[in-house]
């Protein structure tokens, strides 16, 4: 008798967990801007104190990246964004990588953050075009 009481009567669905208005693919490229910034410090200080301290937060700022494009990935993009834009799952799964171990996140190569930059700027554009619809 009560389960009948508290069941809802009405199913909603929803496009977000939250309004649309808190993803923006622009979190994952002020990190990744950031990334190739302490690379570049890097390779211009000899001071090994400054050096580790750079790699290791280089490697935070890689992971929060990941994290952002990861949101964008999984919780904002649908189906018919996929249909729609179907090269989206590697743009996000080449981004995620050079983000990565084997990316910014395990090296300190100027040239993958900016391929990184280049990743995310191709998912901030197809992510606008899908705001305008």
């Amino acid at each position: 008798m009560f389960g009948n009481l508290l069941r809802p009567k009405t199913t909603v669905s929803a496009h977000c967990d939250l309004p649309c208005g808190v993803y923006d693919p622009a979190q994952a490229r002020i990190e990744a801007e950031s990334v190739k910034a302490i690379i570049e410090k890097y390779h211009a200080n000899e001071d090994p104190v400054f050096r580790t301290r750079a790699i290791v937060i280089k490697e935070q700022r890689s992971n929060l990246v990941k994290e952002h494009l990861w949101v964008l990935w999984t919780d904002y993009f649908k189906p018919p964004h996929f249909e729609k834009y179907p090269q989206l799952n590697e743009l996000f799964n080449q981004a995620t990588k050079l983000a990565g171990a084997a990316g910014t996140k395990g090296g300190m190569d100027v040239e993958v953050a900016d391929q990184l930059l280049g990743r995310i700027a191709e998912i901030d554009k197809i992510f606008w075009e899908t705001k305008q619809a």
